[in-house]
Order: C-alpha cells, then structure tokens, then sequence
C-alpha cells in the first residue's frame, strides 16, 4: 500500500489516540481532584488559619467548603468529628464560622427544620437522641457504648456531642428560629447533630412520622 493511501489510516489512528491520551488525562485529573474524607483531614492538618492573611484564608475556606461539600454523608460526618475540625473552627472570626456554616449546609436543610417542628414533641425528642446515638457511634469507630443522659459516653472521658441545654432547646423551641438567632459558635456545635438529622428525614423516618 503506498503512502497516500495509507497516509488517511495514520492520521486517523493518531487522532485516535490523541483522543485516549485526553480522554486518560481527564479521568486522572478528576480522580485526583474527587474530594474524600482523609483529603479533606489532610488539608486541614497541614493549614493554618492563624497563619495566613485574610485573603488566603478567604480562599483556603472556600476550598474547604468545596471539599467538604463533595463528600458522601458518612465521611462528611467523620469529617466534622476530628480533632482538626474543632482546630480551624476556634481560629476563625464569627463572621468567617457563620458564613462557612451557611456554604456547606446540605441542600434541603431548610425543609428539614420545617418537618421537623411539625413533630410531636416526644418524636422530637427521639430523633434529636437517635441523631446524637449515631454520632457517638461514629465517634467511637463503629461501637455502641452505653450513652449518658448528657449525651456523652459512659466510662470514657469524650465529651458530649452536644450539651443538654442545647438539646433541650432543639425540642422544646422553634428549631427554624433557634437556629436563626444563635450564635455562630452555637451552630457549628449544631451542625453535626442537624445533619444527622437530616439524614434520618431523607431515609423517611421523619416524614412517616408525620403522616401517624
């Protein structure tokens, strides 16, 4: 075969791998970019806060909340567990812990207050405590040890996921206008406790609920 006409089949075959090597590059480069829980700990283990100027940590918090934003529940949740998490929060100004709350609250979250002041008060209450279970269970690696009547672990030293005076207020108030009015301080330490909340809304729990 001479060479023009095997010149259009060369062509071709290196046009098609140009393709691959794209196609290639593009999942290595999306692979690597997929936010997960232990990329989400590393950044913040190895950034400080306290550190950087205003526009750096600016930037670095919206990174942050990018991560953040991307993982699956279970690792969003470990995630808000860790020690680092309380390190980069305690650093930042009231506007900053407010304003990130606000970006990576999930989608519905609203709605979710919503169901769940439509609740009788002893289903309230049995959510908030099924939230905080899953929360310590989490925390402990997967255990189920006995819970205090303040939320935190019997026989260990942890301390509780949330105080009784929070959770009390949860229950007995209006959620959607408790929330509005804390402090930023106080929604970071809701945070958790409300997503957990939410999860269990998506599941149904809540909603059949609802409709007994």
């Amino acid at each position: 075969m001479s060479f023009k006409r095997r010149k259009p089949l060369l062509l071709a075959a290196v046009a098609l791998a140009g393709l691959w090597l794209v196609a290639g590059a593009g999942y290595f480069v999306a692979h690597r970019a997929k936010s997960t829980g232990d990329k989400v700990l590393a950044y913040m283990s190895r950034s400080d806060p306290a550190a950087m100027t205003p526009e750096q940590r600016r930037k670095a918090l919206l990174e942050l909340a990018r991560q953040l934003n991307e993982l699956p529940p279970n690792e969003r949740r470990q995630v808000r567990l860790e020690g680092n998490w309380d390190r980069w929060f305690n650093q930042l100004s009231d506007q900053e812990k407010s304003d990130f709350i606000e970006s990576t609250m999930p989608a519905g979250f609203k709605q979710m207050l919503t169901s769940f002041e439509k609740l009788p008060e002893e289903k309230r209450r049995k959510t908030v405590d099924d939230a905080l279970r899953e929360l310590r269970r989490a925390r402990d690696g997967g255990k189920n040890p006995a819970a205090a009547a303040d939320g935190s672990i019997e026989g260990t030293n942890a301390a509780p996921i949330l105080s009784e005076e929070l959770q009390q207020r949860i229950v007995q108030i209006s959620l959607t206008t408790f929330y509005k009015d804390s402090s930023a301080q106080t929604k970071a330490e809701l945070a958790p406790v409300l997503e957990e909340m939410q999860r269990s809304m998506e599941g149904g729990n809540l909603l059949r609920h609802q409709h007994r």
